[in-house]
């Protein structure tokens, strides 16, 4: 077979253009391993913000759980205030003592307080998935 004929099956171009496609080749990878790095990097700040808003989130969530309890010195107060009652009457019997007993009013938080911790809990949710998906951007940018 000579040089200059085509092998069977493929065809062959001898137009020039391979300098140029070379050269557009080179600086199209050139441009994406930027393009990749910009995004590794902004993954970064992504995760650093996030990181950080996340802890400041997780403390305040910490203290503002506290109103979704009942208040143990009110419980405290109340049980001391019963056997105080107890204590100064001394008409009461010890059987009318055991047949009532003292029941805790019931608990149920202020409307705020769920509402508040809804949306801390709600913005670290959201927070953590913003880290998630830049955890994610960068894996596929070192692979890219």
């Amino acid at each position: 077979m000579s040089r200059h004929q085509p092998s069977q099956g493929l065809p062959t171009f001898r137009d020039g253009s391979e300098p140029i496609f070379n050269m557009y080749v080179k600086m199209s990878q050139e441009e994406d391993d930027k393009m990749a790095n910009r995004w590794q990097r902004d993954a970064d700040g992504i995760l650093i913000f996030t990181g950080l808003f996340s802890v400041a989130v997780a403390v305040l969530l910490t203290v503002s759980t506290q109103d979704l309890r009942p208040n143990s010195q009110a419980t405290s107060e109340f049980y001391l205030a019963n056997i105080y009652q107890l204590l100064a009457d001394p008409n009461i019997s010890r059987v009318s003592i055991l047949a009532t007993p003292a029941t805790l009013p019931p608990f149920s938080p202020p409307k705020f307080a769920i509402w508040v911790n809804s949306l801390w809990f709600l913005s670290l949710l959201i927070s953590l998935t913003c880290a998630f998906l830049a955890t994610m951007l960068q894996q596929w940018a070192r692979r890219y």
